[in-house]
């Protein structure tokens, strides 16, 4: 086997929080970065167009397409879980809809144990993640690496229903990143001129013109090495070889929220039970490891437009529209071609809802489809997807083997509480009442989805756990925390060993309340400066240390 030294900093995934960790560690001259990519190469049309997303989520080549187990709350189904297994992660794969979440998820994350994440807290970090182009704000950044863009292209059903949503009494929000996320309005997006602006094109490839950092695709970690109580390196299959790299200073988990927790299992860190059952040493009895496990359903409603022309569906069969979009795309980097999954939406409030804290996220597209891959129905579909903003469901993710090229059970547990079968009941009258506004009621002839027949609670949450799937926002299952059943401490440092952390979705003690992907971009944003604070400080230290002894 061989085995590498060398580095200072091994960094297992390049996703979202492991490039742009990646990044910010290698400013560090003094610092030797390597990552590790268990995908490959973050080439290819598809994964460049905005509107690709829709061919990549599903994509073998860059998505590793993980299966939930049968799941009651879904009405047995198994929910499709894909995340991005290619340079990037799922940056590269997502639908490029950048949101922070309300203000108070980061103040709850701090009542929560995780001590220095509040708001006030990580507004610094957010800010510094991105060039915001739209107006300037003490909220908003404007030197970050990640290209943040306002939606760019106008649909005139889309324009129909905020018009509806505005006066059903939701109030208008020109920025969701702003002062507040209440209220409705148009979808940022990750947009580089008319291209997808992932982690990789943002952080990771410009910092690999650094001689510090290091890039290994399609290498696949298999366990953590350690001495005794301390993290050494990591053994990963690359080309077909065992190897070995040992990291002076720290592994760094950043393999998301299915692969973190799975690693630290077969590495021995773990619920100590399930870890004998597979005959694995336990080296730290982690017994949340892989719990917490959070997710919005995501509920899509669909009716047909009356007057075609006005949906997407019709669109792609003409072959006059595609070209327009085309030429709007590739002339004007506008139009169809660099919209993300959502156009306009924004956050509601139910009945349910606490101390006025919107409690539903809400989506709209010109388009209809079952799932991303699929061809767009034949009809002029118009979709309002929905999930509810604070879940309390929750699952888990577990080794089914020893196996680290096996895939782990993930119980999603979807509706699991009382409380989320109210709220996805509410959302879907609330979506029916917007849509019968006078604003767009003249726009559409028929309810498709859920369908009119589904009216009472009992027979609309049926419909719901037929018909409901994931947003793809897995996280929690190596949960930040200030007590001793925590996974990661609030410096992401895992608890029980040392020179290990955690920095992905994963350490997020509750869901966001949006997208999770902006958060994710905050969270190793933090954790980058936490980790040079500490080397500098050590360094100074050590500096002091050899002048005193001369």
């Amino acid at each position: 086997m061989a085995c590498v030294t060398g580095y200072d900093f091994v960094i297992i995934g390049s996703g979202t929080a492991g490039s742009t960790l990646a990044a910010r560690l290698s400013e560090d001259e003094a610092a030797r970065i390597l990552v590790l990519e268990g995908g490959g190469a973050d080439r290819g049309f598809w994964l460049k167009l905005p509107v690709g997303y829709y061919k990549s989520i599903y994509n073998e080549r860059v998505s590793h397409l993980y299966l939930g187990e049968p799941d009651p709350g879904i009405a047995g189904r198994q929910a499709d879980c894909p995340r991005g297994r290619v340079v990037g992660g799922s940056s590269s794969i997502n639908g490029l809809i950048y949101i922070r979440g309300q203000h108070a998820d980061f103040d709850e994350w701090e009542a929560l144990g995780a001590d220095g994440w509040s708001f006030q807290d990580v507004l610094p970090h957010f800010r510094a993640v991105e060039t915001y182009a739209g107006p300037p704000s003490q909220f908003r950044g404007a030197h970050g690496p990640l290209q943040v863009s306002d939606l760019r292209n106008d649909n005139p059903a889309c324009n129909d229903w905020l018009r509806a949503a505005l006066a059903h009494g939701l109030p208008r929000n020109d920025d969701f990143n702003g002062d507040s996320a209440h209220g409705v309005g148009t979808y940022q997006l990750t947009l580089r001129g008319r291209w997808r602006d992932s982690a990789a094109t943002a952080f990771l490839h410009p910092a690999l013109q650094r001689p510090n950092l290091t890039l290994e695709t399609n290498a696949h970690v298999t366990s953590i090495i350690f001495d005794r109580s301390r993290a050494l390196g990591v053994r990963y299959v690359r080309d077909g070889a065992a190897r070995e790299v040992h990291a002076d200073c720290e592994v760094i988990l950043c393999g998301g929220s299915v692969q973190s927790p799975q690693l630290l299992q077969l590495s021995g860190i773990g619920p100590a039970d399930l870890l004998r059952e597979h005959g694995i040493f336990v080296r730290q009895d982690a017994s949340e490891v892989g719990e917490n496990l959070q997710d919005h359903l995501q509920m899509r409603t669909i009716v047909e437009l009356g007057e075609r022309g006005a949906s997407l569906n019709d669109h792609v069969r003409n072959p006059f529209a595609l070209a327009k979009m085309g030429l709007e795309w590739l002339l004007q980097a506008r139009g169809p071609l660099t919209v993300g999954a959502g156009q306009v939406g924004g956050a509601a409030c139910t009945k349910y809802a606490e101390r006025g804290r919107p409690d539903l996220q809400l989506f709209v597209m010109p388009l209809s489809v079952d799932k991303p891959g699929l061809p767009l129905h034949r009809y002029s579909g118009f979709t309002t997807s929905f999930w509810q903003c604070h879940p309390e469901s929750r699952g888990s993710v577990q080794i089914a083997t020893t196996d680290p090229f096996a895939d782990p059970r993930i119980r999603t547990n979807y509706l699991s509480s009382d409380k989320d079968q109210k709220v996805v009941v509410e959302g879907i009258r609330l979506v029916r009442e917007l849509y019968r506004r006078p604003e767009f009621r003249q726009r559409w002839r028929r309810e498709v989805v859920p369908g009119a027949e589904h009216q009472s609670d009992a027979e609309v949450l049926q419909a719901v756990r037929q018909m409901a799937g994931t947003v793809y926002h897995l996280v929690g299952t190596c949960r930040m925390g200030s007590d001793t059943r925590a996974v990661v401490d609030p410096e992401l440092r895992v608890n029980g060993v040392d020179g290990l952390r955690v920095v992905d979705a994963s350490v997020m003690p509750r869901i966001t309340s949006a997208n999770t992907n902006a958060a994710t971009y905050m969270i190793a944003e933090k954790a980058a400066a936490m980790i040079r604070a500490e080397a500098s400080a050590k360094r100074h230290q050590i500096s002091l240390e050899n002048t005193h002894a001369n």
